[in-house]
């Protein structure tokens, strides 16, 4: 069946279960609605949701947060029309930019770079130790996630391919439940739940690793393009309160731990020890020729997004790679660097 056809199938099943964890705060019929999508992996946006910074910089519109569990459900989203925000990997942004799926929006933040916090893990009763010992093993991993573009990465790696493991497409919770049954021998997924995972594995290979090797992943955040050419202004807002999310987990930790705590329901020294695991740029590596760049300068992220399309074409993923201006054309710059550093 064509991704197209399951796409129409399931997109409103898939609206239907994440649009129950919906915060209407701030709700006031007369003014216009932002539609944001987060997920609860440790970073600046949880900050930003804890502590309401987007609701005091646009106090004429109504926000709306809505939790995801995958990249994979939030690209439903957009597609369905019911999203202006996300939070999501650079694999499902990547999937999302190309044929068949074509998405309307753009690039318009860098939430984290994938360090230690994705990572493969093996139950410790399989005594598997090395990513090779993984052939005719059941693995878990939410697929066209950032985890599931690793896993793939990982395995052609170590001289294997999808065909040589059984996958097993799961989301974060439900890989957890998986791998306390015995399910699954080994898990790709993120946090929290990869830290859970630890307790009882050993990590194969964490998306550090692979990013040294040229398979870098990243967590980003899109804005639809319909939304970016009619409400700029609140783009600018918007990766206002983010760059000071960004600032805050690096000056004020305490404070960024407590607010991640809160989202996700853990400690604040469990939240400290997450946040550290992945890494977060400064405004200035944000527009750098690396990274997203200036108006009129698209960075290297452009690059990356294509070479993960030519990676997911690879592994037949999707139809076919999109060609680079694709990707170039999906950057919003408008108003860099000046719109992270007034």
């Amino acid at each position: 069946m064509k991704l197209t056809r399951l796409i129409a199938s399931f997109a409103l099943g898939a609206l239907a279960v994440t649009g129950c964890a919906v915060d209407n705060s701030n709700s006031d019929d007369s003014k216009p609605t932002i539609r944001i999508a987060y997920q609860s992996f440790p970073s600046g946006d949880l900050v930003v949701k804890n502590n309401g910074w987007l609701e005091e910089a646009l106090p004429d519109y109504n926000i709306k947060w809505t939790k995801f569990d995958s990249g994979a459900d939030i690209n439903t989203a957009f597609i369905a029309g019911e999203l202006d925000f996300g939070a999501i990997g650079s694999s499902p942004v990547a999937r999302g930019l190309s044929a068949p799926l074509n998405i309307p929006y753009q690039v318009a933040f860098v939430l984290d770079v994938a360090g230690d916090n994705e990572a493969l893990v093996a139950r410790n009763e399989t005594g598997i130790t090395d990513v090779a010992g993984l052939r005719g093993k059941r693995i878990g991993t939410a697929f066209a996630s950032t985890a599931h573009y690793s896993l793939l990465a990982a395995l052609e790696q170590a001289g294997l391919s999808a065909s040589d493991v059984n996958l097993v497409d799961l989301q974060p919770q439900a890989s957890l439940a998986a791998w306390e049954r015995g399910d699954v021998d080994a898990v790709y997924t993120w946090l929290p739940t990869l830290d859970e995972l630890r307790k009882t594995g050993t990590t194969l290979i964490a998306s550090r690793e692979l990013a040294t090797a040229g398979k870098p992943t990243l967590d980003l955040g899109v804005v639809s393009t319909a939304f970016a050419n009619e409400h700029s202004d609140a783009v600018d807002a918007w990766r206002k309160v983010e760059t000071r999310a960004l600032t805050t987990i690096a000056d004020d930790p305490d404070a960024a731990a407590k607010a991640v705590a809160a989202e996700i329901g853990i400690t604040q020294d469990e939240a400290a020890n997450q946040l550290s695991q992945g890494v977060f740029l400064t405004p200035e590596e944000l527009t750098s020729p690396e990274w997203l760049g200036t108006e009129g300068s698209v960075g290297n992220i452009a690059v990356n997004l294509q070479s993960a399309s030519e990676f997911l074409a690879s592994q037949n993923q999707i139809d076919a790679a999109a060609p680079l201006q694709t990707f170039q054309d999906a950057i919003y710059t408008k108003g860099l660097p000046g719109v992270l550093t007034d």
